[in-house]
C-alpha cells in the first residue's frame, strides 16, 4: 500500500504517508481519513477485533507476491446473467474491458474521475460513512483505504436499475496492491442489485459506503474468485433509512487470508438488513467475519447468517455483535454462526455478541461447531451413494440457510453451482 520502499515484511510507516492528489472535497477526505489512522494506528494481534488473525501481512509496506490462476477454462461468474460489466485490473478501472457506463436509473462514474472535480455529490458520503463506523470499534485499514485509495467508483442510483451491475476484479500481477473505493448513494424508492467477483489484486483492501435513503432496496453478492494466494481485507459500511432494505451475501472460497467487515447502522424506522456469508476453506486458509450492527431506530430487523465449512487444517471466525439503543423499541435481532469440521485440524473461532438497552426486543444469536453427523451419512451410503458424493451432498445442506438469504432465485443457483464445483474438484 503506497509507500516508500522497505525490507519485506516491514510494516506500513504512516508518518511517511502522503494523500493523493484530487478535488478540493476529496483531499479533504482523504486527509481526515489519514489523520484518523494515525491517530488509531495500524491494527495489533493484541487488538480485541484482530485477537484471531495475524494482521502482519495486511499492514506490511509491500504486498506478499501472490502467484497468478489461470481461470480461463471456467465460466465467469454471473457470466450467464444480463448486467453492467466495470472492470478492474490489479484495482485499476479498466474502461475497454467494461461495458460503456450508461444505465437507466443510475450514474456511475470511476472514482478517478469523480475525484479530478472540486465538487461532487459523493463528498456527503466519500469517507463519512467509514468514519461513523470507527466508533465504537476502529478499522484501522478502512480509514487506509479511504485515505489512500486512487480508483474506484461512485454509483448514484436515482431509480429501479435496469440490470444488476458486476464489478469484476482482476489480478493480472504477482505483487499488485490495489485499494478499491465504492461510493453507493440510493435515493427514495430507488433499486440496484451491485455483483463483485474475481480476487482483485495479490493485496486488495476495498470500502464500500453504502447511503440507503426512505424505502430503496440495495442487494449485493460477492465471490473473491479463485486465487489461492492472495490477501485481503473487505469493508462495508451502510446507513439505512426508514424503510430501507440492505441484503448482503460473500462466498468465499480460496485464499491465504480474507478478512469481511461490515458495519451497518439503522437510522430510519422500519428498515431491513440481512448480512450472510458461505465459506468452504482447505488447508492454507483464514478467513474472519465481523459485522457490527446498530439499532438505533424503531421496528428494524437484521439478520446475521453464517456458515463455514473447514479441512486440511483451515481456520475460520466469525465475531458479530447487535447493538440495540435505547429508543429502537420492536428491534428484531437474529444471529447465527455454524461451522462444520471435516477433520480434526482445522479450527472455527467466534465470539457473538448482544448489547441491549431498549426492553421491547426480540434478540437472539448462537453458535456451534460440528462434525459430519455419521448417521445421516449411514444413511446415504445404505442407499448406494459413495461416501464422497453423501458428503458433499450434507455439505451443501449445511450451507443452505445462508445461501437461502440470496433474494434472488438465479443467484442462489449460480452460487450452488459453484460451490458444488468446489466440492467436487476436492473430492477425496
Amino acid at each position: 500500500m503506497a509507500a516508500p520502499q522497505a525490507k519485506a515484511g516491514t510494516a506500513l510507516a504512516l508518518d511517511e504517508l502522503r494523500v493523493p492528489q484530487g478535488g478540493g472535497w476529496i483531499t479533504t477526505a482523504r486527509e481526515d481519513a489519514l489523520a484518523r489512522l494515525k491517530s488509531m494506528g495500524l491494527p495489533q494481534r493484541r487488538d480485541e477485533y484482530w485477537k484471531f488473525t495475524r494482521p502482519d501481512s495486511l499492514t506490511q509496506a509491500d504486498a506478499p507476491q501472490a502467484a497468478l490462476f489461470d481461470d480461463g477454462d471456467e465460466p465467469e461468474l454471473f457470466g450467464s446473467f444480463d448486467r453492467l460489466r466495470i472492470v478492474f485490473t490489479d484495482g485499476v478501472f479498466d474502461a475497454e474491458a467494461s461495458d460503456d457506463l450508461d444505465l437507466a436509473g443510475v450514474r456511475i462514474e470511476s472514482l478517478a474521475d469523480a475525484a479530478a472535480q472540486d465538487l461532487h455529490w459523493a463528498r456527503d458520503v466519500y469517507g463519512a460513512l467509514e468514519a461513523r463506523g470507527q466508533k465504537p470499534v476502529p478499522r484501522p485499514l478502512a480509514a487506509l483505504n479511504t485515505a489512500q485509495a486512487r480508483d474506484g467508483l461512485v454509483i448514484h442510483v436515482t431509480g429501479k436499475a435496469a440490470r444488476p451491475v458486476n464489478l469484476i476484479h482482476r489480478h493480472r500481477s504477482e505483487t499488485s496492491d490495489a485499494h478499491v473505493h465504492v461510493v453507493v448513494k440510493l435515493d427514495a424508492g430507488a433499486e440496484l442489485t451491485l455483483l463483485e467477483n474475481g480476487p482483485g489484486a495479490a493485496r486488495l483492501n476495498t470500502v464500500m459506503e453504502v447511503d440507503i435513503a426512505a424505502a430503496p432496496r440495495f442487494l449485493r453478492g460477492r465471490a473473491p474468485g479463485r486465487d489461492h494466494e492472495r490477501r485481503a481485507a473487505t469493508h462495508i459500511f451502510a446507513r439505512l433509512a426508514t424503510q430501507a432494505e440492505l441484503k448482503s451475501f460473500t462466498m468465499t472460497a480460496n485464499g491465504v487470508l480474507t478478512r469481511n467487515e461490515c458495519v451497518v447502522e439503522f437510522t430510519g424506522d422500519d428498515a431491513t438488513a440481512h448480512v450472510a456469508g458461505a465459506v468452504m476453506g482447505d488447508g492454507n486458509f483464514h478467513q474472519y467475519d465481523t459485522v457490527f450492527i446498530t439499532h438505533d431506530a424503531q421496528r428494524c430487523e437484521s439478520r446475521q447468517v453464517f456458515k463455514k465449512v473447514l479441512r486440511n487444517g483451515a481456520t475460520g471466525v466469525f465475531q458479530g455483535k447487535i447493538l440495540v439503543n435505547a429508543d429502537a423499541q420492536k428491534t428484531d435481532g437474529y444471529q447465527i454462526s455454524q461451522a462444520l469440521l471435516l477433520d480434526d485440524d482445522s479450527q472455527f473461532l467466534a465470539k457473538p455478541e448482544l448489547e441491549i438497552y431498549a426492553d421491547d426486543v426480540a434478540c437472539s444469536h448462537g453458535s456451534t461447531t460440528g462434525a459430519i453427523d455419521e448417521d445421516t451419512l449411514y444413511y446415504l451410503r445404505s442407499r448406494g451413494i459413495p461416501r464422497p458424493i453423501a458428503t458433499d451432498m450434507l455439505v451443501l445442506s449445511f450451507l443452505a440457510e445462508a445461501v437461502e438469504e440470496i433474494a434472488e432465485e438465479a443467484l442462489r443457483d449460480e452460487i450452488n453451482a459453484r460451490l458444488s464445483a468446489w466440492l467436487e474438484r476436492r473430492r477425496a
